[in-house]
């Protein structure tokens, strides 16, 4: 056979025609970064009118004179809270930033005491004096907050919080805390190897308890995921608040920070601050990249507020501040492994993280229910990094099923992310109900929901309810998925890093020592702010003197006094500035960002594109698929039952909690399945899942297989029945699978059988 190579010229056309595509793919997505910068930069409603001056000259001298007096007063206050976060800074770090649990705590495993030592440990949260006690059977709850610059503790540092809404429940609750300084040499595979150890003593400790719920916070939630992807045994439900998981997603218009990594030129300024640091980077410098993103709020709003509302605001601020003004240290190759696989690579969504041994972290291997927590109103973890994941994952919901898989998200339209751990009312209406869903979780059948939360009449209760969603939804969250910019990023900063190492890495190590490093901490601008307000600078010791004078004599000026209503304006013009500055320089951020990166890949720089819709679906081809489809015809009442309420729950397309309970009471108090071990049960829903979604005609025809005899087809449908709830309230289609399964059994519309329907479990409905 003769080969005939195609002409050079043929060769050339391709490729030209092939970079003239990517030209006007990169014009294209310029001209939308421009068109929605644009929008965002559009003038804005003008503030409100000044209000009218006083008609009587008189009545203005006195307005002016109150409020002169107040505004002196409360500067005074305002100074002196100041002060005392300035000398809270100074006593935590003395203290060695301990975390800020608001609840007392035991220590159980130090991680610094393990073979392979690192800053980590697992406490125990005690139960305050006067509550009722724990129950050791119950799932435990074991939280892990970010290490992202700051200290641990927020997940607890209040009453209402995660940690207090476990306790109301009587579950156990446990602790991830870390330490200031890490061990030395410690990795991200060596934390994660810990947090394993400390699970497997949570399991020893209760033995007769299901696997613990761990719940990670931001920076936690892949730590959590990565431990769940590498030893899947360990872990219950696992709950993800605000966590990146995907760092490429995102909306354009929005979410800068994404583009930070890709502008500084990669992972090498990271390196560079550690080399500085003598080995170690400070996270001082992540808070004031977090801190970046609001201008308003960090320079002006929060300390405005404090002056404006400083009789009653000082607690809560130094509250605050004694967390966030606690700022801790990681290893050179910490920072480096989490910028590199994470914010710049992205690895962790395509499951390209090395775990040692040649092995990679690949959430496909996660077997726990995962519940998500995220929100529109965030911008460091917007839903796109929460959610992409997902899609990038999976190839779509059908394989989610097929793995016996549940997932559930959750959506909160406007809080922000510090929100999403610190909010008491976050605490008491989503933490709270994800809590009471993860009770039932088990009996969820695997599949992709969103759980909605809605007002339950007017009780002042809520209605939960695990809606069924789509690969779409997700990707319509997450935005963008097609970008050659970012594996542009990924390609420069891997280039960046190389001449960083070889050139001039050695020449800045070599420089640096521990009195330098330390010096550059105590100069940063983050613990400079607090510190020149402290007691150790001399120009306050008047402060606490005139401080107490002014609570002495306080005489704040009222809400209507003009000159307040004034402030408030100029206040509000202020605040507004800096949010023009924000927007402008985000939008210069994002156009300049896509104009180099985007550049880049279209002359071929990018690694080769991940799809932007997974490949066509062949779950029909695979093992589980087949195994399940061959028992079609097995497993008896227990199967038709389960079987049952999956093809309704699909019908309805979701799930009720209502529903849940009284689904879980039936199969776990009522016999054959309260014979079966919890796994038994799960391994069973999964299965039934697959027959129901896989081959929905032959699951409901081979009913009549599972139940032979009259008696049993009639005990299931009443179990079935008494889980649905009032037949009315099931929706058409619901009530179409209802008669349809009536019809294949034989049993006529409203009979019921007395004789061996269970009713115990519907004690434990909460009604519709």
């Amino acid at each position: 056979m003769t080969v005939v190579t195609p002409p050079p010229g043929r060769e050339l056309l391709a490729r030209g025609a092939e970079t003239m595509s990517r030209v006007i793919d990169q014009a294209r997505t310029l001209a939308d970064v421009a068109s929605r910068q644009a929008a965002t930069l559009a003038p804005a409603a003008l503030p409100p009118s000044l209000p009218p001056l006083p008609a009587n000259p008189a009545t203005l001298l006195q307005d002016a004179a109150e409020y002169a007096v107040d505004a002196a007063q409360r500067g005074i206050l305002y100074l002196d809270a100041l002060r005392q976060a300035g000398n809270t800074f100074y006593e935590h770090e003395a203290e060695g930033c301990p975390p800020v649990l608001f609840f007392p705590w035991d220590m159980v495993v130090d991680g610094r005491t393990l073979p392979r030592p690192c800053n980590y440990a697992l406490v125990r949260i005690r139960q305050p004096e006067g509550a009722a006690p724990l129950d050791p059977k119950l799932r435990p709850f074991v939280i892990i907050d970010p290490r992202a610059g700051h200290g641990a503790g927020i997940g607890g540092f209040k009453s209402d919080s995660q940690v207090g809404v476990a306790l109301r429940r009587g579950h156990p609750v446990y602790f991830v805390i870390f330490f200031r300084d890490p061990e030395p040499g410690q990795t991200i595979l060596d934390i994660t190897h810990a947090e394993g150890i400390f699970l497997r003593e949570v399991a020893k400790l209760h033995p007769e308890a299901p696997k613990p719920v761990v719940i990670g916070n931001c920076q936690g939630g892949w730590a959590v995921m990565m431990l769940g992807a590498s030893q899947p045994d360990l872990t219950g439900a696992i709950v993800l608040n605000g966590a990146p998981l995907s760092y490429w997603a995102g909306e354009r218009g929005r979410n800068p920070m994404r583009y930070l990594g890709g502008l500084a030129g990669g992972s090498w300024p990271a390196t560079l601050l550690a080399d500085l640091g003598n080995g170690k980077f400070d996270g001082a410098n992540l808070v004031l990249n977090f801190e970046s993103l609001s201008p308003a709020n960090t320079w002006f709003k929060k300390y405005y507020n404090l002056y404006a509302n400083v009789d009653r605001e000082t607690p809560r601020f130094l509250e605050f501040e004694r967390w966030w003004g606690g700022y801790f240290l990681m290893n050179r190759d910490e920072i480096r492994w989490i910028v590199e696989n994470l914010f710049i690579g992205d690895k962790f969504a395509r499951g390209a993280i090395s775990a040692g041994g040649g092995a990679t972290f690949n959430m496909r291997a996660v077997r726990s229910p995962v519940v998500v927590f995220a929100s529109a109103g965030d911008n460091i973890t917007p839903p796109g990094q929460a959610l992409r994941w997902i899609a990038d994952v999976y190839r779509d919901e059908q394989e989610i099923k097929t793995l016996g898989q549940t997932i559930v998200y959750l959506m909160h339209e406007d809080i922000g992310h510090l929100g999403i751990f610190v909010s008491g009312a976050i605490a008491l209406k989503e933490h709270t109900e994800i809590a009471e869903t993860l009770q039932l979780i088990d009996s969820v059948a695997p599949g992709l929901y969103e759980m909605l939360i809605t007002t339950e009449g007017g009780n002042g209760g809520w209605q939960v309810e695990l809606k069924e969603r789509t690969m779409a939804d997700i990707r319509a969250r997450s935005g963008e998925a097609k970008n050659e910019a970012f594996p542009a990023v990924a390609r420069i900063s891997a280039l960046n890093q190389s001449i960083y190492d070889l050139f001039v890495s050695p020449v800045v190590r070599q420089f640096a020592t521990e009195r330098t490093a330390e010096m550059r901490r105590q100069l940063h601008p983050m613990r400079l702010r607090r510190t020149v307000f402290s007691d150790r600078n001399p120009l306050m010791a008047a402060v606490p003197a005139l401080a107490e004078q002014a609570r002495a004599k306080r005489a704040p000026a009222p809400v209507t006094n003009p000159f307040r209503l004034w402030e408030n304006l100029w206040a509000e013009s202020v605040e507004r500035s800096f949010d023009l500055y924000r927007d402008v320089r985000d939008g210069w951020t994002e156009y300049a960002f896509h104009a180099v990166y985007g550049a880049l890949g279209t002359m071929g720089v990018a690694e080769a594109e991940m799809p932007e819709a997974p490949p066509p679906a062949t779950e029909a081809a695979a093992p589980e698929v087949r195994e399940a489809l061959a028992r079609m015809a097995e497993g008896g009442y227990a199967a038709a039952v389960i079987r049952m309420m999956v093809l309704l729950a699909r019908a309805r397309g979701g799930v009720r909690r209502s529903r849940l309970v009284r689904s879980n009471a039936l199969l776990t108090t009522e016999s054959p399945f309260a014979e079966m071990t919890a796994t038994e049960r799960q391994a069973m829903i999964r299965q039934q899942t697959v027959i129901a979604s896989m081959a929905p005609a032959e699951a409901i025809s081979s009913l009549p297989l599972l139940l032979p005899t009259p008696e049993e087809r009639a005990r299931a449908l009443a179990s079935v029945e008494a889980v649905a709830g009032p037949e009315a309230e099931l929706g058409e289609a619901a009530q179409a699978m209802l008669a349809q399964l009536r019809t294949e059994l034989a049993i006529p519309a409203g009979a019921r059988v007395e004789a061996g329907v269970p009713i115990g479990f519907e004690a434990a409905a909460i009604p519709d």
